[in-house]
């Protein structure tokens, strides 16, 4: 990214406040290694063996999910990420001009909270990641103290990077693309030489329900970056190509989700207990020689460690939305703090962490799902955002509406999730509607939830955007004729 006014040298001082056109000099092409380096995880070579594992699915049908997750969330996360362009601020900041002041805190902080356990499972994963290269190097067993402190040391190196801003995490995601991609090639080769293929290829294949379940299993993490892709195009200025945005998302992820899928897929085949291991990460000790895995399991640390300090930095925006008054860089210490604590809670306690993060990312989809819905369907009749009256949270604003509140937009938000919940089913949480139709059945709840949502708030009244100007300005009197 071009260095501004705001984002000179190491800390980036800018909050949730518009970017002004001068300052709004970066480059699309800088999106792609931001993508690229929000998928780099081990989580995704365990979701590709469920594929095989939970879901019964051979190779062919892993490649069909492997290839259409990424192109589905992450075009939704283009999409959305035009927004920043035309607004210039961060997605919960524009999300005030479609819901009100009042009312943009309601879906704020739905996806503030379900942004704490997306932060905690990538720092339990991170702390896993780490613990394997100790065992390897070291054998060092894990303990419930080395478990601690090396969740401690991921969690303050994800608020050290989050903290310094925008420059940092996009500078750590380029180097980090590089050595990810090398490393991947060397995984690649030595599976394609060391894999039974007559096994592979001779699987049996499972159902399309089970497929079109799978590609939501793997768009839910795409799906958790929508909300935030303003964050990163805030900076782009309001010429920038909308088709290069979302080609850059979809890109970027696809690169990262297609090889490590398959390759969960494939290393299923040779070890089926991958998918429901304990641990999501130890497995890659066992499976791959001392010279690759430790390597790559630090690469794919800094892939966990990149993830996480993106999303505390957007997340540092929401809750400065929520009305935290303070820097961003201290907002992003609360979700430091809350990811350190529930993680911990996880590593100690949780018997089944795949069976967690599953159950997680099937809510997770409809909780930001719902907010999709109405701002994807607001972009399609608004192309300018104000940045005083987002910046105004007082009566006077222009996005005050009615008390506060977009009727409209909380009325289809809250119909939306509550209509998603109903048709999901998890192993924490099964909706009224999940059994018996092809949206349960299919772990479609989170598109019935965009979908209900979204033409809910196109078909309702929106209220008038009245700027304080315009308010106030004096009727005109009609002029009279002297008799």
């Amino acid at each position: 990214m071009t260095k501004t006014v705001e984002t000179e040298g190491a800390l980036e001082t800018r909050g949730i406040e518009q970017v002004p056109d001068h300052e709004r000099t970066a480059k699309t092409r800088e999106l792609f290694p931001t993508w690229v380096g929000a998928n780099i995880s081990v989580l995704l070579l365990t979701m590709g063996a469920s594929l095989v594992v939970a879901y019964h699915l051979n190779i062919w049908q892993a490649l069909v999910v492997a290839v259409a997750a990424p192109i589905v969330s992450y075009g939704l996360v283009g999409l959305i990420g035009i927004a920043g362009k035309r607004g210039g601020a961060p997605g919960m900041a524009l999300s005030r001009a479609v819901f009100g002041q009042r009312g943009n805190l309601l879906p704020g902080s739905l996806i503030w909270v379900a942004r704490w356990g997306w932060e905690t499972i990538n720092a339990v994963t991170g702390a896993y990641a780490m613990l394997t290269i100790l065992d390897i190097l070291f054998d060092l067993k894990a303990n419930s103290v080395l478990d601690m402190v090396t969740l401690l040391i991921f969690v303050v190196a994800t608020f050290a990077i989050s903290g310094l801003g925008i420059n940092a995490v996009q500078k750590c995601n380029k180097y980090a693309t590089y050595f990810f991609g090398l490393f991947s090639v060397l995984v690649l080769v030595y599976l394609a030489v060391n894999t039974n293929w007559s096994k592979v290829m001779h699987h049996g294949a499972g159902s399309t329900a089970a497929v079109i379940t799978g590609v939501g299993m793997i768009a839910a993490g795409g799906v958790s970056w929508i909300p935030t892709a303003p964050d990163f195009t805030r900076y782009l200025p309001r010429t920038a190509s909308s088709k290069a945005i979302v080609g850059t998302a979809v890109g970027g992820a696809g690169v990262v989700v297609l090889p490590m899928v398959l390759m969960g897929a494939v290393m299923a085949v040779s070890t089926p207990d991958l998918a429901s291991a304990t641990d999501p990460v130890s497995f890659l000790g066992e499976i791959l020689p001392t010279w690759i895995a430790v390597p790559y399991l630090c690469i794919a640390l800094i892939g966990m460690l990149l993830i996480n300090s993106m999303s505390m930095y957007s997340a540092g925006f929401t809750a400065q939305t929520l009305g935290f008054k303070v820097p961003r860089h201290w907002a992003v210490s609360v979700n430091a703090v809350i990811s350190l604590i529930f993680g911990g809670v996880l590593m100690l306690v949780a018997t089944s962490f795949m069976g967690s993060f599953i159950a997680f990312l099937s809510l997770l989809a409809v909780a930001f799902s719902a907010w999709v819905g109405v701002f994807g369907a607001d972009m399609l009749r608004r192309t300018e955002y104000d940045g005083a009256a987002m910046a105004d949270t007082t009566r006077a604003s222009a996005y005050w509406y009615k008390g506060g509140f977009s009727l409209a937009a909380v009325a289809a938000w809250a119909i939306g999730l509550v209509s998603g919940l109903m048709f999901t089913t998890s192993d924490w949480f099964t909706g009224p509607l999940a059994k018996n139709n092809v949206i349960g059945e299919y772990g479609l709840g989170w598109v019935a939830t965009i979908v209900v949502s979204g033409l809910l708030y196109m078909a309702l009244p929106k209220p008038a955007v009245v700027h304080p100007a315009e308010a106030a300005e004096p009727v005109e009197e009609p002029a009279t004729v002297d008799a």
